[in-house]
């Protein structure tokens, strides 16, 4: 049902390289490129994550309650993409662990204060 989805940055060149690595785990490699829009996406996957500089030139900024979620498919993979965005200079909103009977989930802020959150349901 998802097609994309965008988050906004203010250091393009850097979200790119932080994102390359959060999301290499996951699947997630470069695809869709231009000069203000960088597209993932993944073999398995039809949905793409983005980042971008906001086309109306202004400074991007985190929405108020917005959070994109990337499946994981196991908790070790969930526990290690957190890691790796702390280690890539992410912000912690919630280490690994369960929320719930099944649904086990890590959430970070990547360098533009965007929140992120890795789960595994079951």
């Amino acid at each position: 049902m998802i097609g994309y989805v965008t988050l906004g940055s203010n250091d393009f060149e850097k979200a790119k390289r932080f994102y390359d690595a959060v999301l290499e785990d996951l699947g997630g490699k470069r695809t869709m490129t231009t000069d203000s829009f960088q597209g993932y996406g993944s073999q398995s996957r039809g949905a793409m994550f983005a980042i971008c500089k906001p086309y109306d030139g202004r400074a991007a900024s985190p929405g108020n309650g917005a959070m994109v979620a990337l499946a994981a498919p196991s908790r070790e993979l969930v526990d290690k993409t957190h890691a790796r965005a702390m280690a890539n200079g992410g912000a912690d909103e919630g280490a690994p662990g369960l929320r719930g009977d099944t649904f086990y989930g890590a959430y970070f802020r990547d360098l533009d204060g965007n929140k992120v959150c890795v789960f595994k349901v079951g």
